[in-house]
C-alpha cells in the first residue's frame, strides 16, 4: 500500500463464512472450478489490499480482537495490505446505527474519551506485537452522524456547537491511540455520502473547525443510496481540490442479478434500484467496475487512490448469522451463489 492503487476488498464476513461452510473456487483459466483459499483468489484476481471490521463484544464472538488477530496473519501471510475498521461498537456502525459498546455504557464524557484512547491502542498494541499492524486505520465507519451516541452525535437536534466539540474531541481520541503505537499510520475518517457533495463538505468542514488531523477521506457509494457516478466524481475532485487529502471509496458495490437465492432477502432487487447505463447482469456489473476505478483515477491531483468492494464474498451458507443479520447481499458480490468467481473480478486485473 506504499504509493500503489489500492484494488481492496472488504471481506470481514470470511470467517464466519468458512465456518458456516462457504467454498470459494476459481472462476476461469486453468484452475476454473478449484477450491482455494479467498485470499489466494483475490490476490491473483489483482486485489492488494484486505478491510476488515472490528466491533468491540460482538455477540456471536465474531468480528472481535480475537478473530482480528487470527485474519490479520492471514493477510499479512498472504502479501496483501490491511485497513482496519473500528466501529466502536458491538454491532454495525452505520448512519442509522452509531451506538456505544455496551460495556462503554453510563461512562462520563471523560471516561468515555479515555476508553475510546485506550481500545485503540489496545487493539493496535496487539496486532503489532504479533506482527501485523495494519497499513492504514478507520476512526469510526460511515460517521456523517456522528459516533458513540448520545454524546457523539451530530445529527437532526444534536447538531450543535456543543455536540461538534464532543464529537470530535472522541475521533481525536481514536486518533491518538493509533499514532501512539505508529505515529506514521495513515488515519482515515469515513462517511456515507459519495455522492453528495454539500454534505460532504459540511461534514469535513467542521472537522478543519475543530483541528481533526487526519490523512485520507474515505467514502462510500452505492448508486441505489447516494446518486450516479457522476455525482461521485464531481465529489472526489471538490474534495480534493478543498481539503488537499488522498481520497479513497471505502465501500461499494454492484449486481450482477436481481434473482435471489431462495430463502434469503436482498437489498437490491428492483430495476429502478440500479444505477443507467448498467444492467444487473455480470457483464453490467463489471462495467460499473470499471467505470468507477477509472473515475476514481481521474480525480484531480492524483488525490483518488483506491477503491474497496465491500463484502464481494459474503455468498449464502448455512451458517446462522450470530450478529443478527440475514444474508441481503448474495446478489451484490463478485462470487456466484455456489463461490464460484464471477468475470467481473477480472476487471481488476
Amino acid at each position: 500500500m506504499t504509493g500503489a492503487y489500492i484494488n481492496g476488498m472488504d471481506v470481514s464476513f470470511l470467517d464466519e463464512i468458512e465456518q458456516g461452510g462457504g467454498v470459494f473456487r476459481y472462476g476461469s483459466g486453468p484452475q476454473a472450478g478449484q477450491a482455494a483459499d479467498l485470499l489466494e483468489i483475490l490476490g491473483d484476481s489483482g486485489v492488494n489490499s484486505i478491510r476488515l471490521r472490528i466491533w468491540n463484544d460482538p455477540p456471536g464472538g465474531f468480528c472481535n480482537l480475537e478473530r482480528t488477530l487470527v485474519m490479520a496473519k492471514r493477510i499479512k501471510a498472504a502479501g496483501l495490505g490491511f485497513l482496519l475498521d473500528f466501529h466502536y461498537s458491538d454491532k454495525w456502525a452505520d448512519p442509522a446505527n452509531q451506538w456505544k459498546p455496551q460495556i462503554w455504557t453510563g461512562l462520563d464524557f471523560d471516561a468515555l474519551r479515555l476508553s475510546v484512547y485506550e481500545y485503540t491502542l489496545e487493539v493496535l498494541e496487539a496486532l503489532q506485537y504479533q506482527g501485523t499492524l495494519p497499513d492504514m486505520v478507520q476512526i469510526g465507519n460511515e460517521i456523517t452522524p456522528g459516533f458513540l451516541w448520545e454524546e457523539g452525535r451530530v445529527d437532526g437536534q444534536y447538531d450543535t456547537q456543543e455536540q461538534w466539540t464532543r464529537f470530535t474531541e472522541l475521533v481525536k481520541a481514536g486518533i491518538a491511540g493509533a499514532k501512539e503505537i505508529a505515529p506514521e499510520l495513515p488515519v482515515m475518517i469515513h462517511i456515507d455520502r459519495g455522492g453528495d457533495n454539500d454534505a460532504s463538505r459540511r461534514f469535513f468542514d467542521r472537522f478543519e473547525e475543530h483541528g481533526v488531523e487526519y490523512d485520507v477521506i474515505g467514502l462510500s457509494f452505492y448508486p441505489w443510496w447516494h446518486g450516479t457516478l457522476a455525482n461521485l466524481e464531481q465529489n472526489l475532485d471538490d474534495l480534493a481540490q478543498r481539503y488537499d487529502k488522498d481520497l479513497i471509496v471505502v465501500e461499494t458495490a454492484y449486481p450482477w442479478t436481481l434473482a435471489g437465492p431462495e430463502g434469503f432477502p436482498l437489498i437490491v432487487k428492483e430495476a429502478e434500484q440500479l444505477h443507467e447505463g448498467y444492467p444487473a447482469t455480470v457483464t453490467g456489473q463489471a462495467a460499473y467496475l470499471q467505470e468507477l476505478h477509472e473515475l476514481i483515477r481521474r480525480t484531480r491531483h492524483d488525490r483518488g487512490i483506491g477503491c474497496y468492494y465491500w463484502e464481494p464474498a459474503w455468498i449464502p451458507s448455512q451458517h446462522e448469522w450470530s450478529v443478527g443479520h440475514a444474508n441481503n447481499w448474495s446478489n451484490l458480490t463478485l462470487f456466484d451463489y455456489e463461490g464460484r468467481a464471477l468475470a467481473s473480478l477480472d476487471v481488476l486485473n
